[in-house]
């Protein structure tokens, strides 16, 4: 069994102060829900059927401490729009659906971090989406008339608000969509953790070894403790397959990025553009950039099929590299700013691009296959499968079954070895103008 690891890498997780510490799970427990996965899917879990039955027992496990692993590490964007292949759908109800459950999600959030107090950098900043060259404008024109068909609010930039917004002259054209929210993806996730009803238990570094259905309910069996629960909420993406579910249906595809040491005044100076704002590529294929409320940029570029789902070290220096070299062409003027941090993280895709949400068998509830939007469609997840597990019946939970489906049948993973890095080398050929 393939275990989640931490390298010490993650930007994100280095710079929090103060980390909390949730022991261990050393002895035998009985809980009503047992949530694997302290990510978004799992926070969002454990919060809300604490919130829907708060007389029963919730104990939320994690591999790792939370924070560190794959909602930790994602580039600080909680987005409301569409992935872009659901945009471009035809059915119209759909698309109002998704966009529906992801503000849901939003704003479930920003409750809880005004409520609590969260210190993660939280901004409604919406996002921009930016173009470089001719392919990247061409799909920019194609996004606009996708909001314009379905009547969302955008702004596309002039050439003047590009460099006054980036600080660069590097891009040619850029679409802001204002309903997004921009944050601190660790310190959101401790925040998350820190402040679950008193009805949750929460125990880092126990990874799940194996589960056996047990009379009406569950045994599973961890390094140093024994949990048995009636019902059980799966929010392991990725290692949901080491644990013998959706195996050969998920596609685990790492993505990279890189963050700056805080920019100096004088580096603040010569950078000449604002904070607070995230760029993703209008080529998928392209680089996603931040600007954090910190001082930080960050450039997100590099993909890899992660059959290992963990980063090997020994990739790291030439990603480094690669975003270095993404970095000075945006930024020559900043030469000598240097990296702090450079990491991987891991999302699940689908051959099908389809999402994951449901239950997989009796009292055993599951989301998986994010692809790469984890944040919103994580969060909403979380809420709607500890719906389900709650016997509520509701729109949303209505809403949340029909946008999902079922992911495909993936080839053998012998196939995927070869196969996978050929369509990511083709990928990244054809968008090399837009990295």
């Amino acid at each position: 069994m393939i275990l989640p690891q931490y390298d010490q890498r993650c930007g994100w997780y280095e710079l929090l102060n103060n980390v909390s510490d949730f022991p261990e799970l050393t002895n035998d427990i009985d809980v009503d829900v047992l949530v694997v996965g302290a990510g978004f899917v799992g926070c969002a879990a454990a919060r809300r059927i604490a919130e829907n039955r708060p007389d029963d027992s919730v104990l939320l496990i994690d591999a790792l401490k939370v924070g560190q692993g794959a909602s930790g590490r994602n580039s600080g964007f909680v987005i409301d729009q569409p992935h872009k292949r659901d945009l471009e759908s035809n059915d119209e109800l759909l698309k109002e659906k998704i966009v529906r459950l992801n503000r849901v999600a939003i704003e479930y959030l920003e409750t809880q971090i005004e409520r609590f107090a969260i210190d993660c950098q939280w901004s409604r900043a919406g996002k921009y989406q930016a173009a470089v060259g001719a392919r990247g404008n061409k799909l920019l024109d194609h996004y606009e008339s996708l909001l314009r068909k379905n009547k969302e609010s955008f702004h596309r930039l002039s050439r003047d608000e590009l460099r006054e917004v980036f600080g660069t002259e590097y891009y040619t054209a850029a679409i802001h969509t204002p309903g997004g929210a921009l944050m601190q993806p660790a310190s959101l996730m401790r925040g998350l953790a820190d402040t679950m009803p008193e009805n949750v238990k929460i125990a880092e570094r126990t990874a799940v070894q194996s589960i056996t259905r047990k009379g009406p309910g569950f045994e599973i069996i961890t390094a140093k403790a024994r949990v048995n629960c009636r019902q059980l909420i799966l929010g392991t993406n990725v290692f949901t397959a080491e644990l013998g579910y959706m195996a050969d249906r998920i596609l685990p595809i790492m993505t990279f990025a890189s963050m700056t040491a805080p920019l100096s005044d004088a580096q603040l100076r010569c950078f000449g553009g604002q904070m607070d704002w995230g760029i993703t590529p209008a080529d998928h294929g392209g680089t996603t950039v931040r600007m954090t409320q910190d001082r930080r940029l960050i450039i997100r570029n590099s993909y890899r099929y992660a059959h290992d789902y963990n980063t090997p070290q020994d990739l790291i220096p030439g990603i480094a590299e690669r975003h270095r070299d993404a970095f000075i062409a945006r930024y020559p003027h900043l030469s000598d700013v240097s990296f702090e941090f450079t990491w991987g993280g891991t999302s699940g895709l689908s051959g099908n691009f389809e999402t994951y949400f449901g239950e997989l068998e009796k009292n055993v509830f599951a989301s998986c296959c994010d692809q790469s939007v984890g944040a919103a469609r994580g969060t909403i997840s979380g809420m709607m499968l500890a719906d389900m597990a709650s016997g509520l019946k509701t729109e949303l939970l209505d809403d949340m079954k029909i946008v999902s489906g079922k992911p495909s049948r993936l080839p053998p993973k012998p196939l995927l070895r070869v196969g996978v890095p050929m369509r990511l080398a083709m990928a990244r050929m054809a968008s090399r103008s837009e990295v």
